[in-house]
C-alpha cells in the first residue's frame, strides 16, 4: 500500500512538472508564422521614402532571437548595412533608463521620491512660474490656441517641486516644442545642448520660468534631463559614471552608453518635412531650438532624457532586465517591486488608450481592438523614430529603430501597422 501511495505521488508530480514545463513553453515559444509579410511591409515604408532605414528586433526573455530584418534606402544610405551593432540616437528612450539610475538610488536609500529638487539644485528654489498676460494658468490653453497666452507674465511657484514631480512630468520644464512662442523662444536662446556640463545647464535652466506650477498636471519636457542632475548631485559622480557602475558592467549590456565609441561614426540626420525623405538642415531638428546633443565622448553633459546612445542588441537587454523584473545576466539591478511600480498607473489616467506609468506607456485595450497590438504592452520611444515595447504577458520584447523626424504622412502608421500584423500571427498561432 506505502508503494502505491508513493507510486501516486511521484506519478502525480511528473505530471505537475510536464504541465508546468508545458506552461511556461507556451509562455516563451513566440511562434511567427510568416515573417516574409513582416518584411514586405518594413521593406514598404523604406522603398516608398517614408524611412532611411527600418531595423526590427524581437526577443525572448532570456535573449534569444524572435525576429530580424533590416531594411535600408539605398538612395539616402547607399551601400549601408544596418545591424544589431549599429548606434543610434535613442533620445527619450533615455528616459526610462535615467528614471530606472533615480529609483536604484531610492533603494539604496541615497534620496527620496518626496525630497524638494531644491535639496540638490538650490538654484531651483525659486523658479517662477509663467502665466498668460492676463494670468491664465498655460495649461488651460489648447495646442492651436496658444499664441494668445503671449506674452506671458511671471508669478511664484506655489509648491514645492519634489523629485517625484521630475519622474512624472509634473514638475514644470519643458522643450521649445510648447506652442507657447514667447516660452520656446525663450528656451531656444538657451540652446541647452551646448552647456558645458551639468552645472551649466543649470545656470542655463535657471533663467527659464516653469510652464506650470509644481504638481499642476502632466507636461512632457525636460523634466528626466533634470532628474538625471539629481542623480549627479545626490552621488557626486556623473551620469555616464552611474551607467556604467550601476547599469551597463553589472548587467554586461554592451549596447547602451554616453559618447560615441572611438572608432564609430552616427547616421545622418533626416527629416521629412517637405513631404520628401532628405538630410536636416540645422535647427530642423527643434527640440531644444538651434541644436541638439553632439554625442562628443568628450563632452561632460550627459542629458539624462535625451542624450544616450544605443544599440538595438543593447537596448533590448536593458528592456529584458525590465521584463524579468529587475535582473539580468545573473544580477539584480532593481527590486521587483520597484520595477512593478514603474509600469503601474501614475499619469493619464484618464486616457482611452491607456495609461503612463513611470515613462513607460502601457496599452489599453483599443490597441487590441483597432488590431494594433495587444493590452497591456510597456510601450517607449524617441524623437528621431525609435520606438520599443515589451510584452509581459508572451514574455518578449520588440524594438523598431530608425533614425528620422517629421515622417511624411501616412509613415507614422508604421509602427502600428508592423505591431498589428505581428500580433495577427501570434493571436491565429494561440488559436
Amino acid at each position: 500500500m506505502r508503494l502505491k501511495i508513493i507510486s501516486f505521488i511521484t506519478l502525480l508530480l511528473v505530471i505537475v512538472s510536464i504541465h508546468s514545463c508545458s506552461k511556461k513553453d507556451t509562455t516563451h515559444n513566440i511562434e511567427i508564422s510568416n515573417p516574409e509579410k513582416l518584411n514586405q511591409l518594413l521593406d514598404h515604408y523604406v522603398e516608398e521614402d517614408y524611412y532611411p532605414f527600418i531595423y526590427a528586433r524581437l526577443e525572448d526573455l532570456d535573449g534569444k532571437l524572435i525576429y530580424e530584418h533590416s531594411a535600408v534606402n539605398q538612395r539616402v544610405l547607399p551601400n549601408k548595412s544596418i545591424t544589431k551593432d549599429s548606434w543610434i540616437r535613442i533620445w527619450s528612450m533615455s528616459k526610462i533608463v535615467t528614471i530606472s539610475i533615480l529609483l536604484d538610488l531610492v533603494e539604496d536609500e541615497i534620496l527620496s521620491l518626496e525630497d524638494p529638487v531644491s535639496k540638490f539644485i538650490p538654484q531651483f528654489k525659486n523658479l517662477e512660474v509663467a502665466v498668460s498676460h492676463d494670468g491664465k494658468s498655460l495649461n488651460k490653453y489648447e495646442w492651436g490656441n496658444r499664441s494668445k497666452a503671449c506674452p506671458i507674465a511671471l508669478i511664484p511657484n506655489d509648491s514645492i517641486m519634489t523629485v517625484r514631480h521630475l519622474i512624472n512630468h509634473k514638475a514644470g520644464f519643458y522643450y521649445a516644442t510648447t506652442g507657447f512662442e514667447c516660452l520656446d523662444t525663450l528656451l531656444a536662446q538657451q540652446n541647452l545642448p551646448l552647456a558645458e556640463d551639468s552645472d551649466d545647464l543649470i545656470s542655463k535652466l535657471s533663467k527659464l520660468p516653469l510652464v506650470q506650477h509644481s504638481g499642476e498636471a502632466y507636461f512632457y519636457g525636460t523634466n528626466t534631463t533634470v532628474l538625471g542632475i539629481v542623480a549627479e548631485k545626490a552621488t557626486g559622480k556623473s551620469l555616464n559614471q552611474l551607467v556604467s557602475e550601476r547599469i551597463t558592467t553589472p548587467l554586461k549590456i554592451d549596447g547602451l552608453r554616453y559618447g560615441l565609441p572611438p572608432n564609430e561614426n552616427l547616421l545622418p540626420t533626416y527629416t521629412g518635412r517637405d513631404s520628401i525623405l532628405r538630410t536636416a538642415k540645422k535647427g530642423e531638428l527643434d527640440i531644444f531650438g538651434p541644436d541638439v546633443p553632439d554625442y562628443d565622448s568628450r563632452h561632460q553633459l550627459f542629458l539624462g532624457g535625451e542624450g544616450m546612445l544605443a544599440t538595438a542588441d543593447g537596448y533590448a537587454d536593458f528592456i529584458r532586465m525590465l521584463l524579468r523584473r529587475g535582473q539580468l545576466n545573473g544580477y539584480r539591478y532593481l527590486n521587483k517591486e520597484t520595477v512593478e511600480e514603474m509600469y503601474s498607473p501614475h499619469t493619464q489616467l484618464d486616457n482611452p488608450y491607456g495609461y503612463n506609468g513611470y515613462n513607460l506607456w502601457v496599452s489599453g485595450d483599443s490597441m487590441r481592438i483597432k488590431k494594433q497590438g495587444e493590452e497591456g504592452l510597456w510601450i517607449g520611444g524617441g524623437y528621431e523614430c525609435t520606438h520599443f515595447w515589451a510584452d509581459p504577458k508572451r514574455n518578449f520584447v520588440g524594438l523598431i529603430m530608425s533614425q528620422n523626424n517629421e515622417v511624411r504622412s501616412p509613415g507614422y502608421n508604421m509602427n502600428d501597422d508592423f505591431r498589428g500584423a505581428l500580433y495577427q500571427q501570434l493571436w491565429e498561432s494561440e488559436k
